[in-house]
């Protein structure tokens, strides 16, 4: 017990040191206080943003259609296929996350966050993992960063609550939001799995570094991810960075997400008219 807890020391450790080397694509993370004039500035950028589509629009008109990804089809979602449930359902798996103690993470969670949003969504987005007020309140992003995301939705005519189903790949926060140990997904990744098979989304959104790796089975940079259409078990991926990096650093990621963005609406337009 000892040597596991001097284990998970040091990979904390290594983790904080990568965290501070990267762009902090996590929900919860400390990061500056912005004031009101702030985040106004940020939501008018985005509406700028909007307002220059035309050359956009171009770009994601450029992204492969789907059925055709770019990159190749991983099916990823470690350690296999999705556990054999007779009569499964979105509610079986809430409640099951609910009271599980199946990693460490059930010893300093305060609520399981299984997912919420409609049972037949256009979309499904995946998270890394509840931050402090996910954790607190049982919902995905609650916080400054989901206000962000659903400004996000609302810009390509999506709706939180009728278009799509929000979730993580972790189900419970990690202490202090670090990233989540390899068991901790292994033991949570099953009910991802189920989630997806029962929700069968027209497509998927990644946000942020870890959910876009274990999604599309590429451990690299998350620019280097983006700008391209992947796909998980035939459903056309896009990967784009975490709102709450986007809130830290705009100048820097917010018209690459509005690209992203575009993209993921060019899908949903093919989709509506199919």
């Amino acid at each position: 017990m000892k040597q596991k807890a001097i284990l998970e020391t040091y990979w904390k450790i290594l983790d904080d040191a990568s965290s501070l080397l990267t762009d902090g694509e996590k929900s919860g993370r400390s990061a500056p206080r912005f004031s009101e004039d702030t985040a106004a500035g940020e939501d008018e950028g985005l509406q700028k943003a909007a307002e220059e589509n035309e050359d956009l629009q171009k770009a994601a008109g450029a992204a492969e259609p789907p059925g055709k990804p770019e990159s190749k089809d991983h099916g990823s979602l470690e350690p296999g296929k999705p556990e054999s449930k007779d009569h499964d359902s979105l509610e079986q798996i809430a409640g099951e996350v609910m009271h599980c103690t199946k990693c460490r993470l059930h010893e300093t969670r305060r609520t399981p966050v299984p997912g919420a949003g409609t049972a037949n969504p256009k979309v499904l987005i995946i998270g890394e993992a509840p931050g402090a007020q996910e954790d607190a309140a049982g919902i995905p992003f609650v916080g400054r960063a989901g206000k962000y995301l659903d400004k996000w939705l609302a810009a390509i005519q999506l709706s939180r609550t009728e278009d799509v189903f929000i979730g993580n790949i972790i189900k419970c926060r990690p202490p202090q939001n670090r990233d989540p140990f390899p068991d901790e997904q292994a033991a949570c990744l099953p009910y991802l799995r189920r989630q997806i098979a029962l929700l069968k989304p027209f497509s998927i959104l990644c946000l942020g570094r870890i959910a876009a790796q274990i999604i599309t089975g590429r451990e690299t940079s998350l620019g280097r991810m983006r700008g391209t259409l992947h796909a998980f078990e035939g459903i056309p991926v896009v990967v784009t960075y975490h709102p709450s990096a986007v809130l830290r650093n705009p100048g820097q990621f917010r018209r690459p997400v509005w690209e992203d963005l575009q993209r993921l609406k060019k899908l949903l337009d093919n989709y509506e008219v199919s």
